[in-house]
């Protein structure tokens, strides 16, 4: 599942965060990033993806 968590962060970032995070105050941040340009919404779907996994994994 990570592995297409990830993929989802790179391709459609709203739905990586969703998958990631789910319905959240992250999502709405990533939808509205994602639509002032892609590089912002990808950026941010990635550093979600990765704060999720670093608290995972503590």
């Amino acid at each position: 599942m990570k592995i297409i968590q990830l993929i989802a962060c790179i391709l459609l970032p709203p739905l990586g965060v969703f998958l990631t995070a789910g319905v959240s105050q992250a999502l709405i941040i990533n939808i509205l990033l994602t639509l002032l340009g892609f590089i912002p919404g990808l950026i941010h779907a990635v550093w979600v993806y990765s704060k999720y996994a670093e608290k995972v994994n503590a």
